[in-house]
């Protein structure tokens, strides 16, 4: 017989247990008051209220994103539940390195919302109050480019050897995006996920649309091999979407950064999932009367991280840029039409499947033109033409 699929409420109430019987661990003696659940489609967030003090408490389920588990990637309840308790005590588990990670940008001084106790597989970590980079755009489009700079500019350590180190000895590598693409669409099975996206999210009629198209992106996007970057491999952010920066002091002030994926890759890296995440915003939930500004702050953005290039490598660099931006952005508009249901969404991403038509369109546009080979300076401005059609429909 088939597994049954693990059921929501019953995966958090064992989350929530395990929250609540680590933090009365942890802190024995201090009052633990667990607060609202944050939707989100990776790991299972509380906000936790200690003493006089708030905190994020994450439970991550077997490294799996909550999607994949609860569309029995991981096998049925029972099954989840019994390599949950090996999983939670492994020293290589996902928040074990990212607690790592936390502990390290904190001390190289990047600003982080440091990690405050890790046990048994819960990560407990400071609450970080400010707008992000994403409300701060919204807010104010003129300065997109000076916003989304001023993110990497607070990365400016990330090469320090202290860094380094727990990229090389630690990384969170599965959070990268092309490994996410290859894993998710791989063969036979890449192929039967692909045909059931949108089965819980979608009304038929649009879902088939969104079906046939991404499946053609995929197959392009497959093809489009990336080659390794010339150089150095550097340390790379990896998640570095723009609500994991924070700027609780101001858009003129060092910001504070959340979620760390650290690992080795090319210097486009960083602000593809930038430029990525902007662009995808910018469609999903464009700023009334900005979504111009917007794309054309991202468009000098990612100039500026090219200026340091020569010529000749320029094009390959922006390249490389597009094609991660495509991949990330099937990666997440994937995960969220994957969601059962049951499955509390975050707003922005219940915008985003609301938007499944237009980012297709774009998707089926710009991996069209990369895949014919256009010269990358011409691609990139075709793409962007079509986002501000897509931003401003």
């Amino acid at each position: 017989m088939p597994h049954v699929q693990p059921e929501p409420g019953a995966l958090f109430e064992l989350a929530t247990a395990r929250i609540r019987r680590v933090a009365a661990e942890q802190w024995p003696g201090e009052p633990v008051t667990l607060g609202a659940h944050v939707p989100s489609v990776t790991g299972y967030v509380r906000r936790v209220h200690l003493g006089g003090r708030e905190l994020f408490a994450k439970d991550s389920v077997l490294g799996l994103s909550l999607v994949s588990v609860l569309r029995g990637v991981a096998g049925g309840g029972g099954q989840v539940r019994a390599a949950q308790s090996a999983y939670a005590s492994s020293p290589t588990s996902l928040l074990a390195r990212e607690a790592a990670q936390l502990r390290a940008l904190d001390a190289a001084g990047i600003r982080v919302g440091r990690c405050v106790g890790y046990r048994s597989g819960v990560l407990f970590t400071e609450a970080v109050t400010g707008p992000s980079l994403l409300d701060l755009i919204t807010k104010d489009p003129g300065r997109t480019a000076d916003l989304m700079s001023g993110a990497l500019r607070g990365l400016a350590a990330l090469q320090s050897p202290m860094v380094a180190s727990v990229a090389d000895t630690t990384p969170i590598a599965e959070r990268g995006i092309d490994t996410t693409f290859r894993r998710k669409f791989n063969g036979i099975s890449g192929r039967a996920y692909v045909t059931r996206l949108g089965v819980d999210r979608l009304d038929e009629r649009a879902r088939r649309g969104a079906v046939a198209v991404l499946g053609v992106v995929v197959s392009r996007l497959l093809k489009l091999r990336l080659l390794p970057a010339p150089g150095a491999r550097l340390v790379v952010y990896g998640d570095l979407k723009p609500e994991h920066v924070l700027f609780p002091d101001g858009p003129d002030e060092q910001p504070v950064f959340i979620d760390p994926g650290l690992s080795r890759g090319g210097d486009h890296q960083d602000a593809a999932k930038l430029a990525s995440r902007a662009l995808l915003a910018v469609i999903a939930t464009p700023p009334p009367d900005g979504a111009v500004l917007v794309v054309e702050g991202i468009d000098a953005f990612v100039h500026l991280q090219a200026r340091h290039i020569g010529r000749a490598e320029r094009g390959m660099w922006l390249r490389r840029l597009m094609v991660t931006w495509l991949m990330d952005s099937v990666n997440i508009l994937s995960t969220y039409l994957a969601a059962p249901s049951a499955l509390p969404l975050p707003e922005h991403a219940l915008a985003v499947v609301e938007s499944t038509p237009a980012l297709c369109t774009v998707l089926d546009s710009v991996s069209a033109t990369l895949a014919a080979g256009t010269e990358p300076e011409v691609a990139w401005r075709l793409a962007l033409a079509c986002v501000t059609r897509a931003a401003t429909r």
